[in-house]
Formats: structure tokens, sequence, C-alpha cells
């Protein structure tokens, strides 16, 4: 690598250096109050998004029950129980967006359960200031499908 590629790197590196140590002091400015107000904006977006989509999964196979989900944070849930002779099958797909805290992170929590077996139980979370709402969805519409599509290959 010839000295001026180099020399190019380098200037990108601190440039890209400089840009980072502004946007951590916008951070920094911002009031505690407009970060929690920016996670409310936040969590109630990707809640609707969550619960639309567990509908959805409902909607194509009778006998899940939707809730409101709102112990370990706010988001939705499905369950459906199945009776039989020798067994009762329970299975479940919950997703809460976190409550607010102070290390300033937008964290969806995620877990699957179906006919009594755990197939999932995951964690995502950003920086509350660097949060992409189309990446949460995104996830949020994965782990749904996984769900969904686990749940009818054992149907």
């Amino acid at each position: 690598m010839e000295f001026e590629q180099r020399l190019q790197r380098a200037i990108d590196r601190g440039s890209q250096t400089r840009e980072k140590k502004g946007q951590e002091a916008a951070a920094q400015a911002m009031s505690e109050e407009d970060l929690k107000n920016l996670h409310t904006r936040f969590r109630l977006e990707l809640s609707e998004h969550i619960e639309a989509c567990l509908r959805q999964v409902s909607d194509h196979f009778p006998g899940f029950q939707v809730q409101t989900a709102v112990r370990d944070g706010w988001g939705a849930k499905i369950t459906r129980d199945e009776f039989s002779r020798t067994e009762t099958l329970f299975s479940l797909l919950e997703m809460v967006v976190r409550p607010y805290s102070p290390i300033h992170i937008v964290e969806l929590a995620a877990k699957g359960t179906i006919r009594n077996k755990e197939i999932f139980h995951r964690n995502h979370f950003q920086p509350l200031t660097d949060v992409n709402l189309e990446s949460f969805k995104a996830l949020i519409d994965q782990w749904v499908l996984e769900f969904a599509e686990l749940y009818s290959a054992t149907a």
C-alpha cells in the first residue's frame, strides 16, 4: 500500500473519530427527560407493530389468544393450550420492549415455546440515540415468521 493511501485512511479515521465525539456530545446534551420521551415514542411504535404481527399469526392458527403483555415491558403475546387425554401442550410467543433504563437503550425481548418446548429466548438492543426502527421491525417480523414456520411444522 502506498503512503498516499495510508495517509488518506488515517485522515478518514481521524474524521470519523471527530464525528463520533460530536455525536456523543450531542447525545449527552439530550436531557434525561428527552431520552425518556424518545424511548416512549420508540416503545409505542414497536409494541403496536408487535401486536399487529401477533394478531396475524393468531388469525392463521385458530386457538391462539392475543393478549397485551405489560409485565416485563410493553408488547403482546399469543398463547394456546391443547388438551389431550395424556397431556396438556402449551404454546407461546411473547415479544416486549423493555422499560426505560438509565443505560439508554431500547431492548426487545422475545420468547417462544411450541408444545411445551422452548424454541428461543432472545434479546436485541440498540443505543437509544442510534435506534433504527426499521431494523427492529424487520427483526420482529423475522422472529414471528420463524415461530409460525416452526409451529406449522409441528401441527
